[in-house]
């Protein structure tokens, strides 16, 4: 019975849920993000910090909060699969759609890719990494014969990884020599905003995961599957709407930056907070690698595309969401069981 015991555990609920609790995330979201935008322009952050920590953190909320509860209720698999999803989703749909609703070109600067996408890049090996020591130090006894546990000192790798990209950040803060805008900002009431956005994500995330386990089960589909699919479209709402929006002002570079920093928090921080909650999880090495080598292939196309004369051209945008189709194409195919690529799903 869901929730609470007033609605019957049915598909049709199940499905209305995810909806409901889906609209909530994009109503918190909002407030989260404006309030993050003033409270950033009040401390005079630059628009790269602003993008790739302030904004991209809150807007990263969804993807903690569904790894923070897919992990209390047992089923980490679908949490990873979420974040993974949420991040082949960032990476090609967002810079796209952030792309096509400019006039002209989505124009970066030589910051967004010589730092921001290479610290990405070395996010995602550090997470490849960190779970091949699993596997290869804590086996799963009688489980698949890819699987590991994740510990909480594996789970400090990555950890230890996002510090050093925040002391990064925190130098291009220190030369920054910009002043905060004070005029008509109201900062208890900006704090508050942001207070309440969290707290309207963290109840609505609750309820989508509990409806998409629900179905999940119904319907027999993977947990990891439909992390990657359901839950990572969901969560990725946040980042899909403050990144137009900032492309369509004019502000490419905020657009870009808080889709890197926001795959670089879900991926080394997200993932491990999850890990410290619970204390240990167990993740397949065979399920999650092809979806990361995913991951790897979009963020090198990304990557190319950005480096290119430095913009996402509508070409490029073009390019990028073809690609998301493959990505989606395939998921259904793996689901439906006509490829079997991933081998623990």
């Amino acid at each position: 019975m869901i929730p609470g015991g007033f609605l019957p555990d049915s598909p049709v609920v199940n499905v209305l849920i995810i909806v409901i609790a889906t609209g909530f995330i994009w109503f918190g979201s909002g407030w989260l993000e404006e309030s993050a935008e003033h409270l950033s322009a009040y401390y005079g952050l630059p628009a790269v910090v602003q993008g790739s920590i302030v904004v991209a953190v809150g807007s990263s909320f969804p993807e903690l909060s569904s790894v923070v509860f897919t992990a209390i209720e047992g089923t980490f698999d679908m949490g990873v699969g979420a974040i993974v999803g949420s991040a082949i989703f960032n990476i090609l749909v967002i810079p796209a759609l952030s792309g096509l609703v400019t006039d002209g070109d989505l124009d970066t600067n030589r910051t967004i890719v010589y730092k921001e996408a290479q610290f990405y890049m070395i996010a995602v090996a550090a997470l490849v990494v960190t779970l091949s020591l699993a596997v290869i130090y804590v086996p799963v006894p009688d489980g698949p014969e890819l699987a590991g546990n994740l510990t909480r000192p594996l789970a400090a790798l990555p950890l230890l990884l996002y510090g050093l990209y925040l002391f990064i950040q925190w130098q291009d803060v220190s030369d920054h020599d910009a002043g905060g805008v004070t005029d008509g900002t109201d900062i208890g009431r900006e704090w508050g905003k942001l207070a309440v956005g969290l707290v309207v994500i963290l109840v609505a995330v609750e309820r989508l995961v509990g409806s998409v386990e629900s179905l999940s089960h119904t319907f027999g589909i993977p947990a990891f599957l439909a992390g990657v699919t359901i839950i990572a479209a969901a969560t990725s709402l946040p980042d899909t709407l403050v990144s137009v929006r900032s492309a369509q002002t004019g502000n490419g570079i905020t657009s870009i930056g808080n889709v890197l920093g926001s795959n670089t928090f879900d991926l080394l921080v997200a993932i491990p907070i999850g890990v410290l909650i619970v204390g240990s999880v167990s993740v397949d090495f065979a399920v999650a690698v092809p979806m990361l080598g995913v991951l790897t292939l979009a963020t090198v196309l990304l990557f190319s595309f950005l480096r290119t004369d430095l913009s996402v051209t509508t070409f490029e945008s073009y390019a990028l969401l073809f690609a998301y189709g493959l990505f989606v194409a395939w998921i259904v195919a793996e689901t439906a069981g006509v490829t079997h690529l991933i081998k623990g799903a």
